[in-house]
């Protein structure tokens, strides 16, 4: 099988392949002609084109277990594909990256507007879908499109893809997340900062609220059926993945403080470099087919809880180093950057009656040239603290509207941080 990936791209000539058995090993590849197929039943004219050369029916599709169900899929479904669209189209990036690519007809549209479009994902797809995209684009726009087998959690094969490619990009991602465990979502999203940090642009991500996404369009057509509903949706959800999407950090899973889970994702993605913005889909969504379908109370149900969940628009976070040789001293060294307006420390040694005057001077002094929304201190050489060093801690609190976080706290800090009750008012990360 390795040698379905060449670096630019998929080798068909001479090339033997066991669809069966690629499927087996990642069975998301099947659900991706399902999504084609749900978006020709829309009125798609192009993805009806791509399912009759696919060779597509109604039979070959599994189904949900309710006619209704089908529909709120298929609104959901419209409502991503199309507002993903028009966000890449609104980012003005000359290239449009979609992973995954899946079979839909992005490729098609994209070219139509002189966009250029690469499509990424698993080889069993780009197998199919390449040639089928292919024979339907004129030829005058073939150049405008091209399709690449990878690994999303592979830097190398996202690169090779990407290397002929000029000027920035807006990659896109819908779907994916749920499939992915969160040390597979991390590689992803260093990869995507790699990426956007060489070529410029951002990242459409569809995935991180599409829950509460779901929640609000099921709720508004199924009404206190809702609930039902989704527990079938989930069983149907854990039939094709490995992962349980309740214990991860993205996609997010709404709870009494949703605004906490919206916090601890940017949170991780802050730690792989990066930093979202959320677009409200209501702001950006385009005329939605499916929607004409179902009765005007519900659309209009539907249309107005667009309001309510958003995609992110994710780019590279700007680091820049921070002198601190004037704090440095036998008993504490101090490492700092800005990470656009929040302060990373790494304190090294102890943080004491001594030593704790020269950190609250150096924040200051950087308070006074920079804007601070946040403090994160890497405690993982954090030999100690005092009650001294732990109200310089407090003062950064009171100037930082989102506070101050220790991260790699020890067994010995924590107890410190614990018996003076500061775990109650900072947050301490193991």
């Amino acid at each position: 099988m390795d040698n379905l990936i060449d670096g630019t791209g998929l080798d068909l000539a001479g090339v033997a392949f066991d669809i069966d058995f690629l499927e087996r090993v990642n069975p998301v590849f099947n659900t991706a002609k399902m999504t084609l197929y749900q978006l020709a039943s829309d009125g798609d004219e192009s993805a009806q084109a791509l399912v009759e050369k696919l060779g597509l029916t109604a039979d070959t599709q599994s189904k949900t277990a309710e006619a209704d169900e089908q529909t709120v899929s298929n609104v959901m479904l419209e409502v991503r594909f199309r507002t993903t669209g028009a966000m890449a189209e609104r980012s003005g990036c000359p290239t449009v990256v979609d992973l995954p690519c899946g079979y839909t007809p992005r490729g098609i549209e994209f070219a139509d507007k002189k966009i250029r479009y690469v499509g990424l994902d698993l080889p069993a797809t780009i197998l199919e879908a390449k040639p089928a995209v292919t024979s339907l684009l004129a030829q005058d726009k073939r150049d405008m499109v091209d399709y690449f087998g990878v690994d999303a959690t592979n830097y190398a094969s996202l690169k090779a893809a990407l290397d002929n490619v000029e000027g920035e990009v807006c990659i896109t991602t819908e779907g994916l997340l749920m499939y992915f465990t969160d040390s597979e979502t991390a590689e992803l999203c260093d990869n995507v900062r790699r990426i956007l940090q060489e070529h410029g642009g951002c990242w459409i991500l569809a995935d991180a609220e599409t829950t509460t996404q779901y929640i609000l369009t099921a709720r508004a057509f199924y009404g206190d059926r809702f609930m039902e509903v989704m527990k079938r949706q989930k069983a149907h959800v854990d039939k094709k993945s490995d992962v349980d999407v309740r214990s991860r950090i993205l996609p997010i899973i709404p709870s009494a403080d949703p605004a906490e889970g919206i916090k601890k994702a940017m949170a991780f993605l802050a730690k792989h470099g990066l930093k979202a913005e959320r677009l409200v889909v209501a702001d950006y969504v385009p005329k939605i087919k499916s929607l004409e379908t179902i009765p005007a109370d519900k659309a209009a149900q539907i249309t107005e809880s667009m309001k309510l969940y958003a995609y992110w628009k994710i780019t590279p976070i700007s680091v820049a180093a921070l002198d601190t040789h004037e704090v440095a001293g036998k008993d504490m060294a101090l490492e700092a950057s800005l990470s656009d307006d929040v302060l990373m420390l790494k304190v090294t040694g102890r943080v004491d009656t001594l030593t704790a005057p020269a950190l609250l001077d150096f924040f200051e002094k950087t308070a006074k040239e920079h804007e601070i929304s946040e403090v994160r201190v890497d405690c993982v050489d954090l030999a100690y603290i005092s009650s001294a060093g732990l109200r310089v801690l407090m003062i950064m609190m009171k100037n930082c509207k989102d506070g101050v976080t220790l991260e790699g706290v020890n067994a010995t800090v924590r107890e410190i941080v614990e018996q003076t009750g500061f775990d109650s008012i900072l947050n301490v990360l193991d």
